[in-house]
């Protein structure tokens, strides 16, 4: 089957194109306004080709000035063909008139810029297809939404598939569950799928388009023809494309045409804006009208994204405010020279007009460098062994980043984030015993810097005893196949596909047909009683299936993104496992690189960390790129990237904002301020006193970042927002501020207790330190900091005054301890 069209709006039939191309350009070229000077000129989409006698295809015209803004000047612009007889262009929208080959140009302030462009079968009208015509029109119209006739009972009587997931079952109930009712074959245009939609007769969701209009018509000529469903071969969707790629405009009020464009699998092609559902993740700074075209708002970023069918693309838009200029630092006065973390960070810098804060100063790094790399703070001697080492700063930077990644507790550190990542905790499936097993295997991985790579695959790919080969306990925390399927897409490829386990995914790609294709690697998981009572063995059946929701068919194992997967002869999970893993994955190394950037910056690349999709696009997808390329060309060297992260001017930039970055929260143009989690925070606070806590299950003085088990937990922990490990999504870690928080640190025992019964100050006491020595060791104890003159004699004398200088350099130490400062990262 070969026929791809957009339906033209006409008022009696097919309109035969005999209108000529318009008249020649004007002596002289349109110009772009004064103070613009023009760098570029583009056409989009970057050919053309027209397929029937419906078909048409828009184009868009930008002119990139020398600043790298961005300007449509498609109704400036003088257009031509190369063989006028063969289409028409009227407000940028090319119609066919006979076939043949030929060439569009557009010429604008002395430059001119053309693209092929190709007519086919000129004089054929296809006929009109229910799942390629109708519903797009009833998608695009909102028609099958959760608030319309797509929610799960439907709406006053009529229900349709949510988003069209079910096609077959969506012509059935428009054409034969009420025979009579919603299309009147001996007079199509009454029939109730035109009148209601169009406002010619009462609806509940309001008029929904106009009659004569393109999908009025479009509705029509299916109903005309019998509302016939599709055969067998009907062509598919294989890809969408929207252009610009990308929009940099200068100042409120500009505006800018969309194209989208459908790919089809018999190798055609079409229009489909007009059928696109257009969204935009910033309503203030980019909005789209129903025509698709772009109007820009208050400066900012935003992401638009346009859905046809399953398929989901998007655009990045920035809006400057006009006349935006910025007079950037000199790099080379910098004391740290960039890597390509910073190449790709300052490029967004520039672009955006933001000059990024100052690098922190020696201080502020060593602090925030072992709280981000051990989850402690250094001590006075290690502060003051940094600061004493006469190196380059960058040199010295560089080589306590060295020491500190090989320490233990860096491993601990991210020991803890895997066990979070994985959701080791006891259960009534898994026994105390496997869960400290499971966690002690990836602890020794993480110690050895095994690959992630390698790590990952001998998770996916265990077999044996939950005792005996602890990474099986993958398969023991979680037995449902679907559940495990989302889980595994989840934790590793940073995707969230439940939703298209009952609908096809609404802002992602995701289908059923993926949904239950993936789930099917895990259809023949196997498991058994071991000797031991509470051992399981965990095993490949060889046989068992998943059953699509819609219809039962059973589905063979698929890939995400891509196709069946060949699993002849093999186990499927060994399948799953070199896929998820290799090199050329999309997802992979690039969810680990966001997971690792996320810990150390703050806010990930794409937030949250563990959702990527096209509608929550990276905030710098270049940085992204590059850091997930790294993993992949070391190896999957976990340490490397940290090294890398690290190092970077980004990482090491001030809190202390500028003037153009003040407001800014994605693009690390300055540190970010972030509370301690719940662990490192509890850490500290016995790190300081010197008084270790007891937790369940670990000796005294073990850290809270050591817990093996997720089920084990104390109320500060908890308050905190601590994880407890029953699901792989990064939102059960809090850093959220509550009420419970701010008593518990003011009344409660945690922080009091410890620093009275770690007698810090008793011990500085006995040793003969003054009272305005004792408040220096305090300050630098907890906020890896001198005081400043005025804190210090604010406290001396408050200190001095008191009846008991114990007791008022123990307050003294409570009130650090309850600091913001304390609390957070900076």
């Amino acid at each position: 089957m070969n026929r791809r069209a957009v339906p033209l709006l006409l008022s009696g039939g097919l309109l035969t194109l005999s209108v000529g191309f318009p008249a020649p350009a004007p002596a002289s070229d349109p110009v772009a306004p004064e103070g613009s000077e023009l760098a570029e000129l583009h056409i989009f989409p970057g050919n053309v080709r027209l397929e029937s006698a419906r078909d048409r295809q828009r184009v868009v015209v930008v002119a990139t000035a020398a600043d790298g803004t961005h300007r449509d000047v498609t109704a400036q612009v003088s257009f031509g063909l190369g063989d006028p007889g063969l289409a028409s262009i009227e407000d940028g929208v090319l119609r066919p008139i006979a076939d043949g080959q030929s060439e569009l140009i557009a010429r604008f302030d002395g430059r001119s810029v053309s693209v092929p462009l190709e007519v086919l079968d000129a004089a054929v009208d296809p006929a009109t297809s229910f799942r390629l015509d109708v519903l797009p029109v009833v998608t695009a119209r909102g028609c099958n939404t959760g608030g319309c006739h797509g929610s799960a009972r439907g709406r006053d009587g009529f229900r349709l598939s949510l988003f069209g997931f079910d096609p077959a079952g969506d012509h059935w109930r428009i054409t034969r569950e009420l025979p009579g009712r919603r299309l009147n074959r001996a007079f199509p245009a009454s029939s109730l799928l035109l009148e209601k939609p169009s406002g010619a007769v009462p609806h509940t969701g309001g008029r929904r388009f106009a009659p004569d209009s393109e999908s009025w018509h479009t509705l029509l000529r299916w109903i005309e023809a019998g509302a016939p469903d599709d055969g067998d071969d009907v062509a598919t969707v294989t890809g969408l494309e929207l252009t610009p790629p990308e929009a940099l405009l200068a100042g409120e009020g500009q505006e800018m045409g969309l194209v989208v464009r459908a790919r089809y699998s018999d190798g055609t092609d079409r229009d489909v804006t007009d059928l696109t559902v257009f969204r935009t993740n910033n309503e203030t700074c980019a909005r789209i009208d129903a025509s698709g075209r772009l109007h820009s708002g208050t400066p900012g970023e935003a992401f638009v994204t346009a859905s046809f069918g399953v398929h989901t693309v998007g655009m990045p838009v920035v809006v400057l405010p006009e006349g935006a200029e910025v007079d950037y630092a000199d790099p080379a006065s910098e004391q740290l020279a960039a890597n390509y973390v910073d190449e790709a960070v300052e490029r967004k810098h520039r672009k955006l007009r933001i000059n990024p804060s100052p690098l922190c100063s020696d201080e502020e790094f060593v602090r925030r460098a072992h709280l981000d790399i051990t989850g402690l703070l250094p001590t006075p001697e290690e502060r003051a062994a940094f600061l004493e080492d006469e190196r380059d700063s960058g040199e010295k930077r560089a080589a306590r980043i060295d020491e500190l990644i090989e320490r233990p507790e860096f491993s601990e550190q991210w020991v803890m984030k895997w066990a979070e990542l994985l959701g080791i905790r006891s259960s009534n499936e898994v026994s105390v015993k496997a869960a400290l097993l499971y966690y002690e295997w990836v602890r020794d991985r993480i110690a050895e810097n095994t690959p992630v790579d390698e790590m990952v695959r001998r998770i996916l790919t265990a077999s044996g005893g939950t005792f005996t080969a602890p990474q099986t306990n993958y398969y023991q925390l979680e037995r449902d196949n679907l559940v495990l399927a989302e889980k595994t897409a989840q934790a590793f490829l940073g995707i969230r596909i439940q939703c298209a386990q009952c609908h096809n995914h609404p802002f992602d790609r995701w289908t059923q047909d993926d949904y239950y294709g993936f789930a099917a690697f895990f259809a023949q998981v196997g498991r058994k009683q071991a000797e031991d009572p509470d051992e399981r063995i965990i095993h490949d059946r060889g046989s068992g299936s998943v059953k699509h929701a819609v219809g039962g068919r059973v589905m063979e194992p698929r890939f995400l993104g891509g196709g069946l997967a060949e699993i002849e002869g093999r186990d499927r999970r060994a399948v799953l496992a070199q896929w998820l893993t290799a090199p050329d994955n999309p997802w992979f190394a690039r969810s680990l690189a966001n997971r690792v950037w996320a810990h150390f910056m703050g806010p990930g690349i794409v937030e949250p960390v563990d959702d990527l999709r096209v509608s929550n696009p990276p905030s710098n997808a270049p940085l992204l790129d590059a850091l997930a390329k790294r993993l992949v060309e070391s190896g999957y060297d976990f340490k490397a990237l940290v090294r890398d992260i690290c190092g970077s001017r980004a990482y090491q930039r001030s809190t202390r904002t500028t003037e153009q970055n003040a407001h800014d929260l994605r693009n690390y143009a300055s540190a970010h301020p972030r509370r301690l989690r719940a662990e490192t925070l509890l850490d500290v606070v016995c790190q300081v006193t010197g008084v270790p806590e007891k937790l369940k299950g670990l000796p005294l003085g073990a850290r809270a970042v050591q817990i093996a088990d997720g089920s084990t937990s104390t109320y500060f922990l908890d308050a905190f927002g601590r994880s407890p490990r029953k699901s792989v999504c990064a939102c059960e870690i809090s850093s959220a501020p509550s009420l419970s928080q701010a008593l518990h640190l003011l009344n409660g025992d945690t922080v009091h207790k410890k620093i009275t019964k770690g007698g810090v100050v008793k011990g500085l006491l006995e040793a003969e330190r003054t009272p305005a020595e004792i408040i220096d060791h305090l300050y630098r104890l907890c906020l890896t900091r001198e005081p400043t003159s005025d804190e210090r004699e604010t406290l001396l004398a408050e200190v001095e005054g008191a009846e008991d200088a114990r007791d008022a350099l123990e307050d003294v130490f409570w009130a650090l301890a309850n600091s913001r400062e304390f609390l957070f990262q900076h």
